[in-house]
């Protein structure tokens, strides 16, 4: 039995773990990255996510290790708390109260007791770089209000500041200015390039610093693609710079390794670029990256480095420019237009991915699983280029088919539609292209939904479009005299007074197809396409469509955009009930009579849960989320819930995920993020934690004679093989020339012959 006051709403996915850069553990074993409200710690040798560090009420903006302890990680969020952590056991240990809204938090190991934080004063444009005292306390909660001036003027994004050479001085790069302050002479030194609008120097702004660790040696990143190397800086008048130049569009980011030795930058191009002793001759490249790259981390050890990305992957890559693992979240494309789906094999959520790709994403695992590619063309990251868009897409046969909707308009009367049918191949375990339709409608595709019927065999899909025709495509058999095929051909085409088809759906059994024309929800037989009835209120043009399920599978549901709900009896062909409400996402759970219902407001979105035969809600939450709600799925659970309040039944199959418009994915759920980690997740975290113990000096020997006695014991049992140098016919196989060897049938009886092994070998085995 669960408590039903536990029933929270939480994110369980979604976050951009490219919001800032990505921190390494000492020991180069863990990667940690923000995401959201929480901060994720990943294995990076398994990409396993081991801990999910939650505390912090807002978006955390920045995470640093303590240079005193390498075992404990400051958090900084918008929440106004710096917080510490012991990442090992992911415990926090000491919350640190500013006040301010922090964007970036630093930390030197010269500076004791204090970090840096980047904070806005009065006016919202204007951030500070200030010193913070964290006071020494033995309680939980510390208010940290001693704060200290270093630099005004500067930018909210980390990627613009940085301290050199172990803390002597720091930079700090806004528009076309770098601001160096030196700590020891408490002196500022300002630089300025040229900001005329003529080609030479339109780009000049700069967009990235960092420092060399050892030496008087400050890199900047610009938008026109340069990269200049400023030096005696702690001069105004004798300072000098070098600039690198292979980026053709802005550096997005610049990293120093631990040494100075290299120095890499990434922008636009997806192209790791490194630098070596600073020279434009002496560079190496790690091409193929598959998205903008916008942060660029180094290990404390030297040996890894790690690249995030704009697809919301981060990249880790070994020393010597090798990628060797991808810890990839979900995927946020500029539209979701395909809307939320459930893959009926792999219980994955699909939605539109990378640019032309679907993204199969892994629920419980918060990772992705696989992309689709649907557009199958090369991307080419250009802002003036129309894109091939994939608008639409659906499941069907419980999974064996996908369709897909792809358009690109470059003008209002220029529109090209493609619709694709894929099979799924068992022997590939992928979708495999079985159709393609040039121009499946005359206008823009507003809907796609199968028959998910158990009755019909021969599989059936609709398209819905804004041309004021709906169509029935069918699966028809495609042989010839070469090879046994099946292909999709056009079976029907219905209309209603030319008006446009906004929205389709077939009833729970199939032997009706709803098809809403603007204002007016029309019904058809499924067997002979007929039409049956109609209804029309006037109360604007359908928004959502869906049939009841189970018990209430006679009753049919239209949400308008004048915010009315309506409820129509398929038995008596009237309205059965209306409500006003204002409906962004209605939703029905496949496996009950529920239907979720979210609305807008001008506080937040309300979410509405109710059975069609009675207007009276089951569940009513209001807020649950500060954001608009774009999309919602209903999710069949691995171990149902046992709710007993009526209230909480509606999760005890299924589980309700929603989409917000800046694509976080919250659920209504009973346990915390990182209560959900899996228990191998937890064991993987205790052993590689091992190490850092003397205990593991003690229990290392203990399991490193156990696996030696498994491996004497496997030993044992294996039949030992004659090496086969010591066998005549493999050495005269491989040493006599070719041209002079017998036939391969005289060789073959005796090759064979000496892989046989005599009954001397097997009693001494």
């Amino acid at each position: 039995m669960v408590e039903e006051e536990s029933v929270r709403v939480v994110r369980c996915g979604g976050s951009e773990l490219n919001f800032r850069r990505a921190v390494f553990s000492a020991d180069s074993k863990y990667i940690f990255c923000v995401s959201g409200d929480f901060v994720k710690v990943h294995s990076t040798a398994t990409e396993e996510c081991v801990h999910i560090l939650q505390g912090h009420r807002n978006l955390v903006t920045g995470i640093q290790l303590n240079p005193n302890n390498h075992l404990q990680l400051y958090s900084c969020s918008f929440d106004g708390t710096i917080k510490l952590w012991d990442y090992i056991d992911g415990i926090l240990i000491k919350t640190f109260i500013v006040g301010h809204k922090l964007h970036a938090i630093f930390t030197l190991a010269c500076a004791e007791d204090s970090v840096f934080v980047i904070i806005n004063k009065e006016k919202p444009d204007v951030f500070q770089l200030v010193s913070v005292k964290l006071p020494k306390s033995s309680s939980q909660e510390i208010e940290a209000k001693e704060l200290s001036f270093v630099l005004d003027y500067i930018n909210q994004s980390p990627k613009c500041i940085a301290f050199g050479n172990e803390g002597e001085y720091v930079a700090a790069v806004r528009d076309f200015y770098l601001s160096v302050y030196f700590f020891k002479k408490k002196t500022t030194s300002r630089f300025t390039l040229s900001s005329s609008k003529n080609k030479k120097h339109a780009k000049n702004n700069f967009t990235c610093v960092a420092c060399h660790p050892k030496e008087d040696c400050i890199a900047t990143g610009h938008k026109d693609g340069k990269i200049r190397l400023w030096r005696n800086f702690d001069d105004d008048k004798k300072y000098t710079y070098t600039c690198l130049h292979w980026h053709h569009d802005m550096v997005m980011d610049l990293a120093f390794s631990v040494t100075g030795t290299s120095l890499l930058s990434g922008g636009r191009e997806s192209v790791l670029v490194e630098w070596r002793d600073a020279t434009e001759k002496n560079k190496e490249f790690l091409p193929r990256l598959g998205a903008t790259i916008e942060h660029i981390s180094v290990s404390p050890a030297g040996d890894l480095f790690c690249t995030s990305h704009s697809d919301n992957k981060i990249i880790i890559i070994h020393r010597n420019l090798e990628a060797s693992a991808v810890i990839q979240g979900l995927v946020k494309d500029s539209s979701i237009s395909t809307g939320l789906m459930i893959d009926p094999r792999t219980k994955a959520l699909v939605l539109n991915g990378k640019p032309g790709h679907l993204q199969f994403y892994s629920l419980q695992h918060d990772k992705q699983l696989y992309n689709l590619d649907i557009i199958q063309q090369e991307y080419i990251n250009d802002y003036g280029l129309i894109q091939i868009e994939l608008t639409k897409a659906a499941f069907g046969c419980y999974g064996n088919w996908l369709a897909t909707v792809e358009k690109r308009q470059e003008k209002e009367t220029e529109l090209d539609l493609q619709m694709k049918l894929w099979m799924y191949n068992k022997k590939t375990q992928g979708f495999v292209l079985n159709t393609k339709i040039n121009m499946p409608h005359e206008d823009h595709i507003t809907a796609v939904c199968f028959c998910n019927a158990e009755k019909f065999e021969n599989p059936t899909l609709v398209t819905a479009s804004k041309d004021g025709h709906f169509k029935v495509w069918i699966l028809t058999d495609d042989s010839d005299i070469y090879k046994k095929a099946v292909g999709w051909t056009c079976d029907f085409v219905g209309s209603y007074h030319k008006y446009q088809a906004t929205n389709c759906c077939f009833s729970e059994d199939g032997s009706l197809l709803a098809v809403s024309f603007e204002e007016i929800v029309t019904i058809w037989d499924s067997e002979t396409w007929e039409l049956k009835c109609t209804f029309c209120q006037r109360a604007g043009n359908i928004r959502h469509l869906c049939f009841g399920r189970l018990t209430c599978s006679k009753y049919l549901l239209g949400a308008t955009e004048n915010g009315i709900l309506c409820c129509w009896n398929l038995l008596s062909c009237a309205l059965e009930w209306s409500a006003k409400l204002n409906i962004r996402v209605m939703e029905p759970d496949p496996h009950s009579e529920n239907i979720a219902a979210i609305s807008q407001s001008s506080v937040g979105s309300d979410l509405f849960v109710f059975k069609p035969s009675e207007p009276r809600p089951l569940y009513i939450q209001k807020n649950i989320s500060r954001e608009e709600v774009q999309w919602g799925v209903f999710v069949l659970r691995d171990v149902p819930e046992s709710f007993t309040s009526e209230a909480y039944q509606w999760l005890n199959r299924s589980q309700f995920y929603f989409l917000t418009k800046s694509q976080s994915l919250l659920t209504f759920s009973t346990k915390s993020p990182e209560e959900k980690l899996t228990p191998t997740s937890k064991q993987l975290l205790a052993e590689e934690s091992l190490p850092t113990t003397p205990f593991y000096f003690i229990l290392g020997k203990h399991r490193e004679q156990q696996d030696e006695k498994i491996n004497e014991a496997l030993e044992s049992e294996r039949v030992q093989l004659p090496l086969t140098e010591n066998i005549p016919a493999i050495s005269e196989l491989l040493h006599t020339p070719a041209h002079v060897l017998p036939s391969a049938s005289f060789l073959c009886s005796k090759f064979v012959n000496s892989l046989l092994l005599s009954k001397e070998t097997k009693r001494n085995s």
